[in-house]
Parts: C-alpha cells; sequence; structure tokens
C-alpha cells in the first residue's frame, strides 16, 4: 500500500508542472455559452434548480448547444449573480427582481440614445462653424474698415484715389 502525501503539498507539485509544461490561453467571447448548467450554478453560488426557474421566469436566456443543453456565458454567470445579490442582500422577490433589470435595461438604451444625440450634435456643431466660416471668408474679400469711421461698407463703394470710380451714364456711354 502507497503512502498518501499531505494534502499540502499536491498544490505545489501540480504548480510546478503547470509552469513546467506550456500553458495555453483561450479568450472567449463574455456573450458566448461555454459553461453548462451545474458549472454555472457552481460560478454563481446557487443550485442549477435555481436556475432552471430563473430561466423560466424569463430572467436568463441560456444559449442551446446543437444538442439542446444549455450553455451559460460569463455575461449570464454575472447576472445570475446579480440577481443572487438583489434576493439574498437586498431581499428582493423575483418580479421586483424582473423589474429592477428590465429599468436597467432601459437606463442602459437610454444612455446609448445620448451618446447617439451628443455625436450628432456635435456634428452639427462643427458644420455650423465649417458653414460659419465660408460665409466670413466670402464677406471678409468684400468688406473693408473704412477709414471715415468704424463703419463697414463694401470694398467697390469705397473710393480709390489711384482708380477713379466708372461711372456709368444713364444713356449707356
Amino acid at each position: 500500500m502507497r503512502a498518501r502525501r499531505p494534502a499540502a503539498k499536491q498544490p505545489a507539485k501540480r504548480l510546478a508542472r503547470v509552469r513546467a509544461g506550456r500553458v495555453t490561453r483561450v479568450e472567449v467571447s463574455g456573450d458566448r455559452g461555454v459553461f453548462m448548467i451545474s458549472v454555472a450554478a457552481e460560478l454563481a453560488n446557487m443550485h442549477p434548480q435555481t436556475l432552471r426557474m430563473y430561466e423560466a421566469r424569463g430572467l436568463i436566456e441560456p444559449k442551446r448547444s446543437p444538442k439542446g443543453t444549455r450553455l451559460y456565458s460569463q455575461e449570464d454567470v454575472q447576472r445570475l449573480r446579480r440577481i443572487q445579490e438583489m434576493t439574498a442582500e437586498l431581499g428582493l422577490n423575483l418580479a421586483g427582481v424582473e423589474r429592477v433589470l428590465d429599468l436597467e435595461a432601459e437606463i442602459e438604451g437610454m444612455h446609448t440614445r445620448i451618446e447617439e444625440l451628443e455625436v450628432a450634435a456635435v456634428r452639427s456643431q462643427v458644420e455650423l462653424a465649417e458653414r460659419l466660416e465660408e460665409v466670413r471668408r466670402s464677406f471678409r474679400a468684400e468688406l473693408v474698415p473704412y477709414t471715415g469711421g468704424t463703419d463697414i461698407v463694401r470694398l467697390r463703394d469705397v473710393p480709390r484715389p489711384l482708380h477713379p470710380t466708372k461711372r456709368r451714364s444713364n444713356d449707356g456711354s
């Protein structure tokens, strides 16, 4: 019969093997279903039957594998933890949780809409500033300060000492 090693030494040896071997990290999208119901329940600190009840209430919608197995994403697990927090710590019932989640989604939609409106407002301001600058440039060529006062007059109306203004007579000559 083999003697068992103390429990404290086993994890250290396991880590050493991981360090000696090659570790590959895989990035998975937060909304991709990767956890089966038992793993998701453990990650969210609840019973799998509770997850099924939340699904029946429409509080969570796990993805399904081609064979119909429930697959929970990291976002689903976070949502489950949020539901657990509201029921256990805040004392909300499931109807209250549902209402809070609906309001949070509505607020998120409003934030998105506000951001869109802010972007549109900035674009409009830029467009308005560009048009205003075009108008200013068009008037700069025609307007000059009149030395006889502070009024602004059109360039063609300013008398030029070296270039006498040609006046047309009424008879066309």
